[in-house]
């Protein structure tokens, strides 16, 4: 055996190795190549994500109101339509803010300096109010007087009296009718029980998961989503417009 028989497996050996090196790193590179833009765009979505999370919930935001558009440009007049004086703010509106609401909704109480306040800084908003009794036989005796103290031109009356006595019980339902000059009714009338049944229609089209329920331009809200969410989607309404 001499050093040119011995050193050969060595080289072929070595050879081989950095022949396999090669074609390892041409497929690595490969890899990478094709990989590279999926994995570099997971990080930046993620890192973007993490960085501002906003952007997630406008992202779900557009997604919802894509999902609902179809169902507010068919039910827009009957969503904007007050049932008779149900309705505060500006005759002539440049924004219509709807509120499906039930007097037994802590929820739907709290948002109420939030309306009035929007109500004070905007004069081209008007809200209309659709009654939703979700939360019991109270709510439902108090949604058909508050529908009843409509037809009659008392609804502002029936309603702050109402939410100004407590939840809605035979006591407080009592005061807040007197405090409207209501009278009493014992017949069911049918245009306040259809104005529920629609309610409850529209409510559901438009995924209600409680109450209350927003509704202005092409925004859907659900729940008691506060002062600033409102006036952000008043004013992209009125851009809109």
């Amino acid at each position: 055996m001499n050093d040119t028989t011995a050193t050969l497996p060595a080289r072929e050996s070595l050879g081989s190795a950095v022949a396999g090196g090669v074609i390892g790193s041409v497929l690595t590179a490969a890899l990478l190549l094709f990989a590279a833009p999926q994995l570099l765009s997971d990080r930046i979505v993620r890192h973007g994500l993490l960085a501002d999370p906003a952007i997630l919930t406008d992202t779900v935001d557009a997604l919802r109101e894509s999902q609902y558009a179809p169902v507010l440009a068919a039910n827009r007049v009957a969503l904007e339509t007050p049932f008779g004086n149900s309705w505060k703010g500006a005759a002539k509106p440049e924004v219509t803010l709807v509120e499906f609401y039930d007097f037994a909704c802590g929820y739907c109480k709290s948002s109420n300096p939030v309306i009035a306040r929007l109500l004070q800084e905007d004069a081209g908003l008007r809200v209309v109010y659709r009654e939703l009794p979700i939360l019991g036989p109270e709510s439902v005796a108090a949604s058909r007087l508050a529908l009843h103290a409509a037809k009659t031109g008392r609804f502002h009356q029936f309603h702050n009296a109402l939410w100004a006595a407590g939840r809605p019980s035979a006591d407080t339902i009592a005061k807040a009718m007197a405090a409207a000059r209501l009278a009493p009714t014992a017949e069911s009338d049918p245009q306040v029980e259809a104005e529920l049944r629609q309610n409850q229609q529209l409510a559901g089209q438009l995924g209600a998961t409680g109450t209350p329920v927003f509704v202005v331009g092409n925004r859907v809200l659900n729940g008691a989503v506060g002062y600033d969410a409102l006036k952000q989607a008043i004013a992209a309404a009125r851009k809109d417009a």
